[in-house]
């Protein structure tokens, strides 16, 4: 196998990670390892709620705390990021402040690998008059831009893909799909959350004018946070009607008698943020941070390249890319029993998970070649359930 990876890294973080004395952790694209630092963030809070009681004012500043993260991690401005408690949120209030109604332009435009959320939530807007258009996978399960052309026309509003499939692994050309769907005059709805942490993001380049995710994967935090990136110049022109407290212009003056959005991306929040999780997200992406998303990058496509030129030799039928530029951090495998091998490993305290009929094997900073190894060497004695 001539893919080395970085086990300098791995190494580096592992012990952050309880579940690595007991388990081959292979399934960072469902949830990412539990670290003793997200664990004492946890405390953190519960600790400052029995001696402080009532911390508004403390935990308003760790929610800005958690919208400049985000920004960082995004290359973006922090009043371009909306903090949530999940992508549905984000997404919702996005869909929210498009006026399909009284719109000509009526169509969103989905690929086929979009995560539930979205689909459900464009599909939900065809109560308001929205058209919702699917774009298909080739025979080689790619999505490319020309696709998204044919479907892409000018009574489009929105255009979403994701910019790495949870299927398949498969990653989008978001920039080329926005160029497309800008010169029809459509935005970009980037769903990031399976490149988020593992990913180099720059919303400039990636030119998608919405971006969301989440800390329960790669970001290491847990679920109930997530994030709504809306390019700045988009802002004003988006009134969201699914709205909280906490979208206000200013959230103390507990002003009920008429609505006043915030003039940046705030507007795109609701109710009360999800202190606990911010908490643990501010946690779990400081450790991303501090190993530095060009290296934990450069660190997972290796061992994917290491783990496909396994399977390779195996005569396995890879579902994902070979080609590191058009694949994510996951690599699936096709199985003719998918349910019984993801428990079969489990018995051997190898967590992956599974998508459709595909096994998927996602890696993070903190995995290292001899994860590879092990996951290959039990595939090796399971041939018969890899098709």
């Amino acid at each position: 196998m001539a893919a080395r990876a970085d086990r300098g890294l791995g190494a580096t973080v592992r012990g952050e990670f309880p579940i690595f004395r007991h388990t081959t952790y292979l399934n960072s694209c469902s949830q990412g390892a539990l670290s003793t630092r997200v664990r004492r963030a946890y405390e953190e809070y519960l600790d400052g709620w029995d001696e402080r009681g009532a911390a508004w004012e403390h935990w308003v500043e760790r929610a800005e705390a958690a919208r400049a993260a985000f920004a960082r991690l995004l290359r973006a401005e922090p009043g371009e990021v909306a903090v949530t408690t999940s992508v549905s949120q984000a997404v919702s209030a996005l869909m929210s402040a498009l006026p399909f109604e009284r719109w000509e332009r009526r169509r969103i435009v989905i690929s086929e690998y979009e995560f539930p959320t979205v689909g459900q939530i464009a599909h939900a807007q065809e109560l308001r008059g929205a058209e919702v258009t699917h774009v298909r996978p080739g025979e080689d399960g790619s999505i490319p831009p020309e696709r998204f052309a044919e479907a892409i026309d000018e009574r489009t509003a929105l255009v979403c893909c994701t910019a790495v499939s949870y299927r398949t692994g498969h990653r989008h050309d978001v920039a080329e799909i926005a160029r497309i769907a800008h010169e029809k005059g459509a935005l970009v709805l980037a769903d990031s959350y399976q490149a988020a942490g593992v990913l180099d993001l720059d919303v400039r380049a990636l030119r998608a004018d919405i971006v969301a995710a989440g800390t329960v994967k790669y970001l290491l935090g847990s679920a109930g946070l997530a994030f709504l990136y809306v390019r700045r110049e988009l802002i004003p022109e988006l009134l969201p009607t699914q709205t909280g407290w906490f979208a206000d212009e200013d959230i103390f003056r507990m002003d009920i008698s008429d609505y006043s959005p915030a003039a940046d991306a705030r507007r795109f929040e609701a109710g009360t943020p999800p202190v606990p999780n911010i908490y643990a997200g501010l946690a779990g992406m400081s450790i991303v941070e501090e190993a530095g998303i060009q290296a934990i990058e450069e660190h997972v496509r290796d061992l994917a390249t290491r783990l496909i030129e396994g399977l390779d030799e195996l005569g396995a039928q890879v579902v994902t890319p070979r080609d590191p530029a058009r694949r994510g951090s996951l690599v699936c495998v096709r199985s003719t029993d998918v349910d019984a091998l993801v428990a079969s490993l489990a018995d051997e305290r190898i967590a992956c998970s599974s998508r459709d009929r595909n096994l998927r094997v996602s890696f993070h900073l903190y995995n290292v070649e001899e994860d590879v190894d092990r996951l290959l060497s039990a595939l090796v004695r399971r041939r018969a359930l890899l098709a």
